[in-house]
Parts: C-alpha cells; structure tokens; sequence
C-alpha cells in the first residue's frame, strides 16, 4: 500500500512537471514564431498558407481551468460590489447636505461635487467607467443632485475660500490664487464649473438652461482664475442670448453683463465683439413679429456697450468705419449688387443700433464724436437711390437723425429729404391704384410699383412728412432763430399747398403751415424784448422755462400727431414677441447684495427639475430634428428677404415718365419676385404655352399662302 501511494504522488508530480514544462515550451513557441516573423517574412508567409495550425497556437489553451476559475470569482464579486458603490440614491445625497450644513464636512463636499459629475456626464461615452465612483442614477436623484449643487454650492466654496457672500471683482481673486486656501480647493471650483459648462452644452427645455445660468451668475467671479472655461462660458451664453427663447435671453444678457463688471478686461473686448456679431445675425430681416424682439436684442447691446465705455468706443469706431466703407462702396461703384448691401435689413439696423448706442451715452464724452461719422452715413444712405419705392427706408433714416438731433442738441438739416419727398410725383398725382391695403413703414424698406399708386402708401408717407417735419421743427421751436429755420421749409410746404391734386391733403399741409407761423410769431414776440447779440451766451438760455414745461404751439400740435400715429401702428400690429418680463429695462448697476434667497431658488429650481429628462442620448437624438426646422425657417426668411433687398429701379422719381414698354416689363418682374416662388412657376408654365401657341399661329398663313 505504501509503494502504491508513493507511486500514485510520483505520478501527479510527474503530469505537474509536464504541464509547466508544455506552459514553457508554448511560450517558448510563441517567441520563436514571433522572432521567425521579424527576421523572414516571406518565409512566415509560406506557414500561414499551408500550415496554419502551426501558427495559430495559443499559450492559454492550457490555461483554460484556472483562468474560468479566476474570472467566475471576479464576477462574483463585482456583482456583489457594484450596486453598492456605483448607485446613488436620494437619501445619500440628503446626508451630504446635512453634514455640509451641519458640520461642513470636506469629505460630503467632494462626495457631492462627484455625484454632480456623474449627473452631468450621464449617458456620455466613457471609455474607463471603473475610475468613477458614481456611475448610475434615476431621473428623479438627478433633479436632486442638481437642485442642491446649483442653489447650495457658490455658497460652500465662498466658505471654504472665505470670501463675501455675495460680489468682488476680479483683484479679489487674484489675491486668493497665491494663498494655501486656493490650492487646497481651486480643484473643487474647477469641477463645478467645468461640469455645469457640459450639462449647459447638453440640455434642451429653456426653463432648465436659464435657472442654471440665474445660479451661475453668482459664481461667476471664480472663473477669472480659468480663462479657457471663461471663453466657453462666453460662447455658450452668446448662443443662448441670439437663439433662446422666453426668459432664456434675459438670464444669457445678465450673466454677460455680469462677467464684464465682475471680470473687466478680460472679457470685455470678447464680449462686445460676441454680442454684436450675434445681433448681426439675428436681425436679417424685420416682421412685425419680429419687431419687438429685435429692438429688445439692441437694447442688450447697448446696455452691455455701458459697462465699459472707453472700450465700446474703440469697437463702435470699427463697426462703424465699416459701415461707412460699405456705403463708399456703393457710391462709387453704383451696381445693384454694392446697393443691396446698403438697402438691406442688415445694414439698416446696424444704423439703428449705434443711433441707440449715441443717444444713450451722448452725454459722455467718449461717444459724442462717434454722432458726426454716424450722421453722415445715414444721410448718405437716405440720398443713395432717392426714388419713390424707397420711401419708408428714408423716412426710418430721417427718423434716425431726428433722434441723433434731439439727443446731442446739434442741428441736422433733415427737411431737405422730408420736402423732396413731398415734390415727387408719386405724391402730388392722386392715386390710380385704389384705396389699397394699409401700409406698415417701421416693417418695409421698399413697396412695389402698385402700392406706390394706392391711396393707403399715400397717406402713410405724407403723414410720416408731417410728423418727421414737425418733430424736426420742435427741436427748435424755442431758439431764438427759428424763423429763420423754419423760413425755407414754410416756403416749400406752401408751394407743394398750392400744386398738390390730392385734396385729403391740403387739410394737412395747411395745419402744419399754421402751426409754424404761430410758432414763429410766439418767437418773435419774445425775441422783440431781449438786448444780448445772437452771438451772445445768453442766446442759450432763450425761452428756457418754455422749453422745459414744452409751451410753444408746435409742440402742442406734435403730442396729438404721436396719438394719431399710435392708434395707426396699433391698428396693423397683427403679433407681438415679449422677451421676459421688463426685457428691455435694466438697471444701472448690479448690487453685491443681490443673491436671491435659498428657499426661494430651491421651490423654484423644484419646478424646473421636475422632469424625467436626463443628459445623453435623447438630447442629441432631438437636436438635429431642431436643426431641420430652423433651417427650412431660415430659407424662407432668407426668400423674402432677398425679394424685400432687391434694388431695382436707379431712376429718380421725378424725372421724365417711362415708355410703356418699360414700366409693363418692370410691373411683371416686381409682381414675379413679389409673389412666392410657386406662384411664380404656375404663371410662367402658361406664358410659355401660349408662347408656343403664338408661334403656332404665325405659321398657320404661311402655310396657307403657300
């Protein structure tokens, strides 16, 4: 029995020295073949062609056993591990709350700022999941996770870096980046910005991205230590001021504006470009849907030009200067092409916006000088192609020039372009076009040859002279030259009484002439019992007290024009867009104190993260249906806009009449390009039949006579 179990334990030493032996040998194997590759290819080629059994030998085939053995343990145990570290829950993340308030434990701020990650990051493509320590959540611990970091967290790294509660600028945390307190938890900073940048970047509903951008304004000051996140940040909040809607904008504007008094230079320069580039682009043509939203995106602009006025008057001299040098283009060249770039919406209100941005800072010495260029390219713009159809973009220039005017108490000869409209030929003749539809001047640069013979286009330009005409008159109804300023425009009014056919128009032209001659003679009777010379400083004082309680006669005459013009502009407005509540007020200053409170942000933030929407897939599965139908918008816009720009007719108005070949054609070609486009292919399929008709017919007597 003894020899049989010694026999028995040789033998299993023996198959165990065989096994490690064949294990060496099949490494050895592998190396042989590995060297064989490197120093004969063509030779190892021969192998794999006809012995492949040779080649493919595997060193773990003998290895199987222990390594199922291995591998079925390991999945036992991550199975057993993985749920209870990887699944966040909502009571977790009320622990942590609770020691963050309770005790400020750094170890529940890490905590926390990693389920944030994990919330921001979900559903991203990770390639190494096993380094996180949060993988998973439902939709209802994600609203959570971000409910609390949002509201809560710009207050518990303001006390982990003991700073304010609320505000500083930029210097306050350049001191802090050279103490100990920032390097211990600059790390934690970054984190909550850098992932609150992701989840922005993925979210879809406008209600969750403006509460997120609301909670990041106050800790916007931390990112003058991280300038690559605060160009994301600008960026991304740029995208949002042009393309959100509802209250999305506003809370875009307000977190800009706050970057630039937080932060100052280091954003400014890249703001003001940002911000008037995506005004540009928002502003390619005008609706009256459109209207109010795009005079809400100027007032942003030039409320942000405010923070920082020397800097805005170095980026407005630019855009300026290039506005000038597209009208010089299109004086000099004179092509339809070089006026389509001036006559455009576009340009136009670019013209609108830095008229806005002169007048709100005309009192400051840095933007004053900016009136004069500004000035000249508007009354360059209205002389360009002074032409009937052109009538509502010179009365939208003489509109700008009056508020220029008014603004920096300079005189701007703006009668000239009102009394040359009034002697065109378009508005003497009465009109052949019937009563016609009304008319809306702030939503039209250009009308079409059969409106211009209507009754309602009429009407609308020769009220719009009036009113222009007499809100140019009132700026200088209490100087003491007004009847010399007033001479030449009451001598031109009452020749244009006299030749004009249109009796709807006499009552109106002889109202306005009155009350220019009362004016006149109310300055005169005062003017009679002064002693300074008009030279004098004195002159400036004139009629003072008159001017502020806005007593004289033409004044009186202008409120009642401003009732009849809104009634008129209420009666179009068909839509309105509003933009947030009091979207375009804003205050001048931004207090230190102006935190919301705690419980407030956290009921509001519970109706907005009260979804079962998380970041991943079916943000970016929705995205391009999104992108599909702007696109198809925009194409339609881009149509009508380029059949509204078309610069057609260089023919002054009141030249010689056209043959009637010619102004046949040019009706067909504004009724072809006003009309959409499949309107336009119905009409040309039964021109080109009877093209062929006619031709048919031509033949017939030839053939006969033959």
């Amino acid at each position: 029995m003894v020899s049989d179990n010694n026999s028995d334990e040789g033998l299993l030493k023996e198959e165990e020295e065989n096994g490690k032996q064949q294990i060496v040998n099949a490494k050895g194997h592998v190396q042989q073949l590995q060297r064989l590759q490197e120093k004969d290819p063509e030779f190892y080629e021969f192998l794999k062609e006809h012995d492949k059994d040779l080649l493919e030998f595997d060193e773990d085939d003998d290895d199987d056993i222990d390594d199922n053995d291995t591998k079925d343990n390991e999945t036992v145990q991550e199975e057993t591990q993985k749920p209870s570290k990887n699944v966040i829950t909502a009571a977790m993340v009320d622990s942590w709350r609770k020691e963050i308030l309770e005790s400020a434990k750094l170890s529940a701020v890490r905590s926390l700022l990693r389920a944030f990650r994990t919330a921001c990051h979900y559903g991203d493509d990770r390639e190494d999941e096993s380094s996180l320590k949060f993988s998973t959540m439902s939709s209802s611990v994600f609203n959570k996770v971000m409910l609390v970091v949002l509201t809560e967290m710009d207050s518990i790294l303001r006390e982990l870096l003991k700073l304010p509660t609320a505000g500083g600028k930029k210097e306050t945390i350049i001191k802090l980046m050279s103490t100990k307190l920032w390097k211990n938890y600059n790390h934690l900073v970054k984190s909550y910005l850098g992932n609150a940048l992701h989840v922005l970047n993925q979210m879809t509903d406008t209600q969750m991205i403006s509460f997120t951008l609301r909670r990041l304004r106050f800790s916007a000051l931390f990112l003058a230590a991280f300038p690559s996140l605060l160009r994301k940040y600008v960026k991304v909040s740029l995208h949002f001021w042009g393309t959100g809607g509802g209250a999305l904008p506003v809370a875009s504007f307000l977190f800009l504006r706050d970057l630039c008094i937080r932060i100052g230079s280091d954003c400014v320069d890249e703001c003001f470009k940002g911000i008037y580039k995506a005004y540009v682009m928002n502003c390619p043509f005008v609706n009256a849907s459109k209207l109010q939203h795009i005079q809400f995106l100027g007032n942003c602009v030039v409320e942000l030009y405010g923070v920082d006025l020397p800097t805005a008057y170095q980026h407005a001299f630019v855009f300026i200067r290039q506005l000038a040098m597209i009208l010089r283009e299109a004086l000099n060249n004179k092509t339809k092409e070089a006026f389509r770039k001036v006559y455009e919406w576009k340009f136009m209100n670019c013209l609108e916006l830095w008229t806005a941005a002169i007048c709100a800072y005309s009192s400051v010495a840095d933007f004053r000088p900016l009136a004069y260029p500004l000035t000249q390219i508007i009354s360059g713009a209205a002389r360009l192609v002074p032409t009937a159809k052109y009538f509502p973009l010179r009365l939208r220039c003489v509109r700008m020039l009056n508020r220029i005017a008014a603004a920096t108490d300079t005189f701007i000869p703006v009668s000239l372009l009102l009394l040359d409209m009034l002697e065109m030929k378009e508005l003497n003749k009465k009109p052949t076009g019937g009563v016609g539809k009304a008319v809306d001047l702030r939503t039209t640069l250009k009308v079409s040859k059969p409106t211009l013979k209507t009754r309602a286009f009429q009407e609308a330009c020769v009220f719009s002279v009036v009113e222009e005409l007499a809100e140019h008159l009132v700026q200088w109804s209490y100087s003491v030259a007004f009847f010399e300023m007033a001479f030449i425009p009451l001598v031109r009014l009452r020749c244009f009484y006299k030749s004009t056919k249109v009796e709807r128009f006499l009552r109106e032209i002889k109202q306005l002439i009155h009350q220019i001659e009362v004016n006149a003679e109310f300055t005169n009777a005062k003017r009679a019992t002064v002693t300074f010379l008009p030279n004098d400083t004195a002159a400036s004082s004139f009629l003072e007290d008159e001017k502020k309680s806005r007593s004289s006669p033409i004044s009186q005459y202008l409120v009642s024009l401003h009732q009849r013009a809104q009634q008129r502009n209420d009666s179009m407005v068909e839509s309105s867009v509003v933009v947030g509540a009091r979207s375009s007020v804003f205050g001048s200053k931004i207090s230190d104190n102006d935190e919301e409170d705690d419980s407030r942000a956290m009921e509001e933030g519970a109706t907005v993260f009260n979804s079962s929407w998380l970041p991943g897939k079916d943000s970016r599965t929705e995205k391009p249906k999104e992108k599909k139908v702007k696109k198809k918008q925009k194409e339609q816009q881009d149509v009508v806009a380029h059949n509204e720009d078309i610069v057609e007719e260089l023919i002054l108005s009141s030249d010689e009449e056209e043959s009637v070949s010619d102004t046949s054609s040019l009706d067909m070609e504004d009724k072809a390009k006003s009309a959409p486009p499949k309107q336009v292919s119905k009409k040309r399929k039964p021109s080109r039949e009877t093209s062929k008709k006619g031709k048919f017919h031509t033949r017939k007597p030839k053939r006969k006579k033959t």
